[in-house]
């Protein structure tokens, strides 16, 4: 007879489902297109269980979406360990943020059934809990280094260079030709740089 599961096991176990198989399905078809039915149907597990764990199918997004930006923001902060040089680091951390945001589920999880299904305010503190911390780090790094010059404000400085970089990824999502949003946003981004 196998061990008996603890509960928080079972728990997990359980959350991972529901999270898994409404990633797909959110993926595949969108927020409003998907039904609860087919999210617990997909998971193996009841309608009870699912509202278990969350109050609703948002909360549920929610908790996708949340995966989703820390999952990006390891992949991003991975870059950045590798490269010593700030430069370098700003232009790999947008060209793999850019790669990132042209995946199916974070193009229409994150970048568009997240904001309308959230609401802008609760999408954007999310974005800024996850990725602000990067460039700040980054922006400090580079005004500590002579780049930028000091007095910058680096937490102001942050939330702009975060806006953008996530403008340009709003942008490509709906369109917009990758390698000109990419251009543009590095020239931005070396504007700030002492020359």
């Amino acid at each position: 007879m196998p061990p008996r599961r603890s509960q928080e096991e079972r728990t997990r176990s359980t959350r991972s489902a529901l999270t898994t198989a409404a990633r797909g399905l959110f993926t595949e078809r969108g927020y409003a297109a998907v039904s609860t039915d087919e999210i617990v149907r997909a998971a193996g597990v009841t309608r009870g269980a699912l509202y278990h764990h969350y109050t609703d199918k948002q909360a549920l997004f929610r908790d996708v979406f949340e995966q989703i930006e820390g999952e990006i923001n390891d992949e991003i902060a991975t870059v950045f360990a590798d490269e010593t040089d700030h430069l370098a680091a700003m232009a790999a951390g947008v060209d793999r943020f850019l790669d990132i945001c042209q995946r199916p589920d974070v193009l229409h999880i994150g970048l568009t059934d997240a904001p309308a299904v959230l609401g802008w305010a609760t999408w954007r503190e999310i974005e800024a809990r996850h990725g602000l911390g990067i460039i700040t780090d980054l922006l400090t790094g580079a005004v500590a280094a002579g780049l930028i010059p000091a007095p910058a404000s680096v937490p102001a400085l942050s939330q702009l260079v975060l806006s953008a970089v996530i403008e340009s990824a709003l942008m490509i999502a709906n369109g917009a030709s990758r390698a000109a949003v990419q251009q543009a946003l590095m020239s931005l981004l070396l504007g700030l740089v002492t020359k």
